[in-house]
């Protein structure tokens, strides 16, 4: 049921919260007064609020459909302005303008809000949720989709830590030292991408973050090591990928994360459609789309079966740029959709 109590929230309060979120720097770890004035919107609109152990922002309501995105961004503070109609600023885009967009729907709508924590890093904000909450009956996760788009798939993703070593000897001599090693692994896993988004989407990728190599302080054995990233597409297992980057590894040893699984939303799903409704409903054409990426919804889809989309506000190929900017209209129109699809989502109309 939605709340009789439902508070109306100004266009003018919705930016100066946005605006507000932007000015405030919050890497991964370090969120702590961003949540801060979370908690100060939701308290001046008589919503509840708290904030867990980890540090995720919590307002309960409705859980007809659950409205989530992150608080985090990541390292890299960039001078915040509003010009043109335009806010820049870290953040603006990936996620803050879908985290305050989302904060407002809730607050106008009764569904239930959390901002999370951690997601540029190890979403241990989304891992703590599905591990201490029970399921919504839907999700919206807030990540930049366009205000007329709707994110259905990610690729997954596992991060990887590549050591080899091999015997000192002179550079003259015929077997490969640790470097040449560790390169030709590399160049032997590293499938040939695509610049079509699409087609990048279905492929595996292996990505290099960063590289270490030499010889030892002793000067006793040469040593290299690789630290990278894969991200997979569904159809993909990651034990299976890594089980044959393994394989590859001859004379060496791959350490592993956490991977995490790629996902893929049916598009007729109930929180899918609502959201085409509601873009249709301002004169927008809804567009379907898969991220080569990852996000917390990857998470959301392992632990709770239910239906889920991610939306937001901003252009993604923006995200984490020095020149990182929402066009405040935009924001505007996805917190109209927003208040839609949750409107339509808790009284059963999805259409």
């Amino acid at each position: 049921m939605i709340s009789d109590e439902l508070v109306a929230v100004s266009e003018s309060t919705a930016r100066e919260l946005l605006v507000d979120l932007v000015s405030i720097p919050s890497p991964s770890g370090d969120e702590s007064t961003c949540a801060t004035r979370l908690v100060d919107f939701f308290e001046t609109h008589d919503r509840e609020v708290w904030i867990d152990s980890i540090g995720n922002v919590h307002s309960p309501g409705d859980d007809g459909v659950l409205l989530t995105s992150h608080l985090d961004t990541v390292p890299g503070q960039r001078p915040v302005k509003v010009e043109d109609g335009t806010l820049w600023g870290r953040g603006s885009v990936d996620a803050k303008g879908p985290l305050a967009a989302m904060a407002v729907a809730s607050v106008t709508t009764g569904a239930s809000f959390v901002g999370v924590v951690r997601e540029e890093t190890d979403s241990a904000g989304a891992h703590q949720l599905i591990q201490h909450r029970d399921p919504p009956a839907a999700l919206i996760n807030g990540e930049p989709s366009g205000w007329d788009g709707i994110t259905l798939g990610y690729r997954g993703a596992v991060h990887g830590t590549y050591h080899t070593s091999t015997t000192a000897g002179h550079n003259t001599e015929p077997m490969p030292n640790a470097i040449e090693t560790a390169l030709s692994w590399y160049q032997a896993v590293s499938p040939t991408g695509s610049e079509d988004n699409d087609n990048q989407f279905e492929q595996v990728s292996v990505t290099p973050l960063s590289f270490d190599g030499g010889l030892s302080d002793a000067g006793t054995a040469m040593a290299a090591t690789i630290e990278f990233e894969c991200r997979l597409p569904p159809g993909v297992e990651p034990a299976s990928l890594m089980a044959d980057l393994d394989a590859n590894a001859t004379d060496a040893s791959i350490t592993w994360g956490q991977p995490i699984p790629p996902v893929m939303m049916d598009a007729r799903n109930s929180v899918a459609t609502a959201l085409r409704g509601s873009i249709r409903e301002i004169g927008g054409a809804p567009r379907m789309l898969r991220k080569t990426g990852t996000s917390d919804m990857n998470v959301y889809a392992t632990g709770w079966d239910i239906p889920m989309a991610t939306y937001g506000p901003g252009d993604s190929t923006l995200d984490h740029a020095p020149d990182e900017r929402l066009p405040l209209d935009a924001f505007d129109r996805s917190i109209t959709v927003l208040e839609s699809t949750a409107t339509r989502l808790l009284s059963g109309d999805n259409q």
